[in-house]
């Protein structure tokens, strides 16, 4: 298999070299920071085609996690960017509501019995943290409860401040949220006796990709219900995966509110908050004399180009069957991966997911703890081969059997490496540090 040419990388470490002087982090979002990666990987993107994206110095690499997720159909994808394209002749910001917003509006709502009216946003912290200060307004009540086994809800306060990276939250603000185990909802119970009366709403992904057993999103509800609770589903992640348009539809539990994000407008900044009327008519102007709820207002929230992405995507969806497309790839994905970790004999040191939408790698070292180590140099060897690789691998309408097999090829001989570095140590292979988690106290 031919490998990146390592020599070849002059553009990205000229990039990695001026990006943290200007910006901090050096990305806008931290996954897609420096310390996510091994040091040979590509410093940024120059475009992106399909499955596959090119870095500054044109390297090819197959992508994995598709925008972190936010690509359900394929980079560039042709008939979404010609509605995208057809927007920008005309503008795509105005002084009034544009006609698509409306459009969008219908149409995204007509795929979700139950819920009847949706505000949009541009990324998904805004839109939970609305369905928060909604719930908020509707019980009267100050608490949030989410599951603390679950990664990532917002970049606000009230999410933030309950995690190692609380430094900036006052206490008093993260005091405000309290947290459950999602693997047992007896713990859910528990933390409702013990603050009754005041819990606003449970926020929770609806199935993460180690699944969650039969009746779980049901009893959850209830028990929201029966203590007085909204329920908010968060469908950033699952949204246009698990299903069309999501855990919604799969399981046939209807949320008070959900929120929505990637994979609905294939990269586009589009995210939306939908719900239940007299919820979201809290947020509204026609009921004279009652409060007002300032919920989200976005100047940018009604961007053309991006509704026009969704509303392409949506046809897409409607018009192709790309859960079903992307399933059978995740499917085959993770059994052939499975199958070559166990001939390589490193399957007590590898762990694969078997989830058909998102399937996750988990990496051990010889006394099977999880190692950042050797996840790096996972990442780095399969980097080397041209697959951009960050340890979980989401199916897309544009991956096809083929790019599950070079994936294969590749991840043949990075295990041949990984097998080494058990035996003999990571640091004789690994190039650079090692990666950080997201979430940690100190830099």
């Amino acid at each position: 298999m031919k490998k990146i040419n390592l020599e070849n990388l002059t553009a990205s470490t000229t990039y990695r070299n001026r990006v943290h002087d200007v910006i901090p982090g050096g990305a806008h979002t931290y996954t897609k920071g420096d310390d996510q990666f091994p040091l040979i990987a590509p410093a940024a993107i120059k475009r992106g085609l399909g499955a596959y994206v090119w870095d500054l110095d044109d390297n090819k690499y197959l992508d994995c996690s598709m925008g972190l997720t936010s690509v359900s159909l394929g980079h560039a994808y042709p008939p979404v960017l010609e509605a995208v394209k057809r927007c920008l002749n005309d503008g795509v910001n105005f002084q009034r509501p544009s006609y698509l917003e409306l459009e969008m509006a219908e149409k995204f709502l007509s795929l979700l019995p139950g819920h009847d009216m949706i505000k949009f946003a541009k990324n998904g912290s805004t839109a939970t943290t609305a369905a928060v200060k909604l719930a908020r307004a509707f019980t009267g009540r100050a608490l949030v409860a989410f599951p603390s086994d679950h990664p990532f809800y917002s970049f606000d306060d009230w999410f933030i401040g309950k995690t190692v990276c609380s430094f900036g939250v006052p206490e008093t603000i993260a005091s405000l949220t309290v947290t459950y185990d999602s693997k047992n909802l007896n713990s859910l119970e528990e933390l409702f006796a013990k603050h009754p009366g005041q819990i606003a709403c449970v926020v929770s992904e609806p199935e993460r990709p180690d699944g969650i057993p039969e009746g779980y999103l049901k009893q959850l509800v209830e028990i929201c219900h029966a203590h007085g609770a909204l329920y908010v589903m968060d469908e950033m992640i699952t949204g246009f995966k698990v299903d069309f348009p999501g855990a919604f539809s799969k399981y046939g539990v209807v949320p008070d509110l959900a929120t929505w994000g990637k994979g609905i407008a294939n990269g586009f900044s589009f995210c939306a908050l939908t719900g239940k009327k007299e919820i979201m008519e809290l947020g509204g102007i026609r009921n004279e004399g009652a409060q007002k709820v300032f919920l989200i207002s976005s100047t940018h929230g009604g961007e053309t180009h991006a509704l026009a992405a969704g509303l392409a995507t949506i046809e897409e969806f409607q018009k192709h069957k790309v859960v079903a497309h992307n399933h059978r790839i995740g499917r085959k994905f993770w059994t052939e991966l499975e199958s070559k970790i166990q001939a390589h004999g490193l399957q007590d040191f590898l762990q694969v997911s078997h989830c058909d939408w998102m399937v996750l790698v988990t990496c051990k070292d010889r006394q099977k703890n999880i190692s950042m180590e050797l996840r790096t140099l996972l990442l780095q060897e399969m980097i080397r081969r041209g697959v951009l690789f960050q340890g979980a691998f989401v199916p897309c309408f544009s991956h096809q059997d083929s790019d599950v097999s070079f994936f294969m090829e590749a991840m043949d001989e990075s295990l041949v490496v990984y097998k080494q570095a058990l035996e003999q140590g990571v640091e004789k292979f690994l190039v650079g540090k090692a990666v950080k988690p997201v979430f940690r106290k100190y830099l």
